[in-house]
């Protein structure tokens, strides 16, 4: 298995079906990447929309509301894949998204430590807003991490809001690099409840 793709899902029942539709629908082979969503304890209907995607999918449904960096280590640690990526519930990716980021990193294994791609920041009606470079504008999902140096670097920590900055910085001190592709691959949304508006 080649790739973890971890969703991680609380109260977005409006979104959670295309996030998870994004993914199953990539050009790269199916056989080489799973999907593990991770249910964090909702109230709405997202666990019911979440299990209508069958066997298609891995549901995790947490017995009570962990947070997201729990919940994202949780699934991590049960991933089977040599690389992992993050995908919010509210988000949704290109067709050919992980097999360009796959292509990239498997072709330079000597040079690329993991890989992210730019984004479009869009409205609830899929209208684009900005287009945005990954590293100058960096937000928590869309990059390619090797799963085993995560789990070595700690995974994210689990006090801390900005789970995925705490991590980035630890993964760049550490003498590893994020590679950037050019292309805005990944749909980022922004709405009212979303963290680019409340942070």
């Amino acid at each position: 298995m080649e790739i973890s793709v971890i969703i991680t899902n609380y109260n977005y029942e409006k979104y959670i079906a295309r996030s998870i539709r994004s993914v199953l629908n990539q050009s790269f082979n199916k056989n080489e990447y799973e999907i593990l969503v991770v249910d964090d304890c909702s109230t709405d209907n997202s666990k019911n929309i979440i299990s209508s995607f069958g066997g298609k999918i891995k549901n995790v449904y947490n017995e009570q509301n962990l947070g997201l960096a729990a919940s994202c280590n949780k699934a991590i640690q049960s991933a089977m894949g040599k690389f992992f990526i993050r995908l919010d519930a509210d988000d949704y990716v290109c067709r050919d998204w992980l097999l360009i980021l796959h292509c990239f990193i498997s072709n330079n294994k000597d040079d690329m430590d993991s890989i992210s791609s730019d984004y479009l920041l869009v409205n609830e009606k899929e209208t684009t807003i900005a287009r945005k470079n990954a590293i100058t504008w960096p937000i928590a999902c869309g990059i390619l991490f090797k799963t085993d140096d995560f789990i070595q670097l700690g995974g994210y920590n689990e006090q801390l809001k900005r789970e995925d900055e705490d991590f980035r910085n630890r993964f760049l001190k550490s003498g590893k690099h994020i590679y950037n592709v050019p292309i805005p691959l990944y749909r980022y949304t922004q709405h009212e409840l979303s963290l680019t508006k409340n942070l």
